[in-house]
């Protein structure tokens, strides 16, 4: 008895040293710096309804690149630089790379089914697995090439017959490429219902995950007020939004499922798994269909922001597109239209797509990341339950990273001393990383030299006024650049003669 005492009496005193050692750790590290914080509600009104990573790049010029807000208890840290970015969201991934439950996109709307907003576990662990079979490298991508070549040969067809819906059309494209990686599903020449249902249900994630969109994101308790309650009206747009999400979901699984019945399938993401499985489970076919929304609806709307932004730095930066147009016409001349065989040989072109990643931030701030345990950073607490911020706009328009950064200059990633390529933050950190980063990079390449080698793209004139568009940006989880006009043409009767011909 007295052993067992002993031992007691052990176990409460080590026990009491690692509880007293957290709280004089905690004591003696402070969190970073930030805006002074009012009694209850913390900074609640210092965070922005809208573009917050402008505010939260100003907050990094008075307070360093480590940040702390918090907002009705909650803890919130800002990172400003992509290096402090990935000492912790890449180093220390183990503990910073959670999802916060996040209460309109994730739980009333139903993000939280896909890899965007999974929470860090098994699940999440095998949609990663699935993705990097199908599109993880550029060799599994590479089988799906010629599908990627011969939409975008389609969209230079419609470009050409209705310039004037720049943006629908590479709204479609993207569409059009990703269901077929996704689901092998062609989609209709006018209006596709799948495309549409996706095109609604990333433009109400976009909104409904961005930082100070809603303030249920900021209340967890509004989510339990009743709806006729004046003021929770978003309890409404959220039983709408969430109608929206299962239809994208469940409308092309269904179909798949469908033509496997037939024996007309395609090879896709999704039949190839379906095929595997000789009894599928209803928790296998649950992974199988989100992940493949999660491909589909995640890769189309990122690839629309940044193509959309392609046009627009063409048009504010035409010695840019000579330049690129250029090195087409000498490597691949004026008989073809580029392809990805052509990618190595065309350095200029590739520092385009790194450029336009870099100028327009299409994640700004990212999608944020939740701490599971404390941590001591810099000599800063990072206290359990924070969330995690990247600032990526911040980050890729930063001095002391990029000369010159709010300049398109394709340039600085070239030449003896090339500067940091942006793709080691645009896509992500950590094991949260975007696994659809190859196929977006491809998706944006060969729009890009397409475009390029047949496209004289300009500014916009009527009556003799040429107007200048304004590169700003959406607000949003996703950002897009704001709707803008432009002249697009045939470079020559050549060069009409490759977009009219019949697709490779």
């Amino acid at each position: 008895m007295p052993g067992f005492l002993a031992l007691l009496d052990a176990a409460f005193g080590l026990l009491a040293v690692v509880i007293l050692k957290k709280f004089v750790s905690r004591k003696a590290a402070p969190l970073p710096p930030g805006p002074r914080k009012l009694p209850l509600i913390g900074n609640l009104l210092d965070i922005p309804a809208k573009q917050e990573w402008f505010t939260f790049a100003e907050w990094g010029k008075k307070w360093g690149d480590i940040i702390s807000v918090s907002v009705l208890g909650q803890q919130m840290i800002i990172l400003n630089s992509a290096e402090v970015a990935i000492d912790m969201l890449d180093k220390k991934s183990s503990v910073y790379s959670d999802r916060p439950v996040m209460q309109m996109g994730g739980e009333l709307v139903g993000w939280k089914n896909t890899l965007v907003l999974i929470p860090y576990g098994d699940r999440f662990r095998n949609y990663r697995r699935l993705f990097h079979q199908s599109i993880g490298t550029p060799a599994s991508m590479s089988e799906f090439h010629a599908v990627e070549e011969k939409e975008t040969h389609r969209f230079l067809k419609n470009v050409l017959a209705q310039p004037e819906h720049l943006a629908d059309h590479v709204r479609r494209t993207a569409g059009a490429i990703i269901l077929r990686i996704s689901h092998g599903y062609e989609i209709q020449e006018n209006k596709d219902p799948f495309v549409t249902l996706a095109d609604e249900a990333t433009e109400q994630f976009s909104l409904s995950t961005a930082p100070g969109g809603f303030l249920v994101n900021l209340i967890p308790a509004l989510r339990h007020v009743p709806g006729w309650v004046p003021g929770a009206g978003f309890k409404k747009t959220a039983a709408s939004w969430a109608k929206t999400l299962a239809m994208m979901a469940d409308g092309p699984h269904e179909w798949v499922k469908e033509q496997m019945k037939l024996g007309t399938a395609e090879v896709s993401f999704t039949s190839r798994l379906l095929g595997e499985e000789s009894d599928l489970t209803p928790e296998r076919e649950h992974d199988i269909k989100w992940s493949a929304a999660s491909l589909y609806s995640g890769g189309a709307d990122t690839t629309v922001a940044a193509i959309y932004a392609f046009f627009l730095a063409m048009v504010l930066h035409p010695d840019v597109m000579l330049k690129a147009q250029e090195e087409i016409d000498t490597v691949v001349g004026s008989d073809r239209l580029p392809t990805f065989s052509d990618r190595d040989a065309l350095p200029y072109t590739n520092a385009v797509v790194l450029e336009v990643l870099r100028w327009h931030s299409v994640t700004p701030t990212g999608v944020p990341h939740r701490v599971t345990e404390d941590d001591i950073h810099n000599g800063y607490l990072i206290p359990k339950g924070a969330l995690i911020i990247p600032n990526v706009w911040g980050m890729s328009h930063d001095h002391k990273v990029y000369s010159d950064p709010f300049s398109f200059r394709p340039e600085r990633f070239l030449g003896p001393q090339p500067e940091q390529k942006p793709t080691y933050m645009c896509f992500g950190f950590g094991r949260r990383i975007c696994p659809g980063r190859v196929l977006a990079d491809a998706s944006l390449f060969i729009s890009c030299a397409m475009s390029l080698a047949v496209f004289e793209i300009t500014k916009f004139a009527k009556d003799g006024l040429i107007y200048t568009p304004t590169p700003e940006q959406t607000t949003g989880t996703i950002s897009h650049p704001k709707p803008f006009k432009c002249t697009i043409r045939p470079r020559s009767a050549k060069a009409e003669q490759l977009i009219t011909s019949s697709e490779s």
